[in-house]
């Protein structure tokens, strides 16, 4: 595996003393279960987003060049945490780590993650209607037949802004904050032709090195590219380990990348040491507390019995 740094590199970026096991501010919390989405400012440093972002461009070429972009060149490549050791060590980031374990809890892993590269566009905006929520079938399998009981959450994800997303037309994702609230969206009866967005749409303009989170029931939709900047961002989902994963990773288990994950970012990968370790127990039906995450928190005095996914 080539790093963009050069092969064999080691490189710490400076996050101060921050590990990834600060709790997060109950206004945070707050702001996420009204909104269903948070945009946090400076979450990386300028020289780990340009060691990302060369990371990106490394990944943009290969792919490109096996012919796996589209006409104009987008790529929206799945399972992409291997292909380099800066999108492993992203599973742990220290300032957005912990809306990860604080807003779903310890018994998680990264089911879905995605690496996306959009150049502007070639043509003028075609009409489309792209607004949805995550999950497929968890919009399906679990539903109430009461509009006013929400379903479950079940994950969220962190998208990484690697380029400059601070204006609109540059092709950033649109969210309708407070949307995950709703089991359903009015759709137009003809997507054929150019209709206005939904109200209280906004699209979120962000800055290199910022990034967002977002409930997967947060009603969202993509942009199509009207700048001359290509778009590019990493996307981590993280969801509960009894449920299956959606993206296929490609793992080597005696290569370098695996040896240099931790205990912490290996059961984030998938590592579970049996079957019903995935459920958070052991066969005798009690917890699990060695499993890697739990045992962190507990160790750090973070486990809190007020917070169900935090007992």
């Amino acid at each position: 595996m080539v790093s963009p740094l050069g092969e064999g590199y080691d490189v710490a970026f400076d996050y101060g003393d921050r590990t990834g096991y600060e709790p997060i501010s109950d206004v945070d919390r707050k702001e996420f279960h009204e909104q269903g989405f948070l945009l946090l400012r400076n979450v990386l440093t300028e020289d780990h987003r340009a060691a990302l972002e060369a990371a990106v461009d490394r990944v943009y070429a290969e792919e490109k060049a096996k012919g796996n972009t589209t006409k104009d060149g987008t790529l929206h490549l799945l399972g992409f945490l291997e292909r380099d050791e800066l999108f492993g060590d992203l599973l742990t980031h220290p300032i957005a780590f912990p809306y990860m374990w604080g807003l779903a809890g310890w018994n998680i892993y990264s089911h879905h993650n995605h690496l996306d590269v959009t150049p502007p566009a070639l043509e003028p905006e075609k009409p489309y209607w792209g607004w949805h929520q995550d999950g497929y079938r968890q919009n399906s399998d679990p539903e109430t037949m009461d509009p006013n009981l929400p379903r479950p959450m079940f994950s969220l994800k962190v998208a990484y802004v690697l380029s400059d997303l601070s204006e609109t037309g540059r092709g950033a994702t649109k969210v309708i904050p407070g949307s995950h609230l709703w089991n359903s969206l009015p759709r137009p009866a003809d997507t054929t032709v150019h209709n206005p967005d939904p109200e209280g749409t906004v699209e979120i303009t962000a800055k290199p090195g910022d990034a967002f989170i977002f409930d997967r029931r947060q009603w969202h939709s993509r942009s199509t590219n009207l700048s001359t900047i290509t778009r590019k961002m990493l996307f981590v989902g993280y969801t509960y380990r009894w449920i299956r994963p959606l993206d296929e990773l490609h793992i080597d288990k005696d290569g370098e990348w695996w040896n240099n994950r931790t205990p912490v970012q290996r059961q984030l990968c998938g590592e579970g040491t049996h079957t019903a370790n995935y459920w958070g127990i052991n066969w005798d039906g009690y917890i699990d507390d060695e499993i890697p995450l739990r045992k962190e928190l507990k160790e750090r005095g973070l486990l809190n019995r007020n917070i169900p996914w935090l007992r």
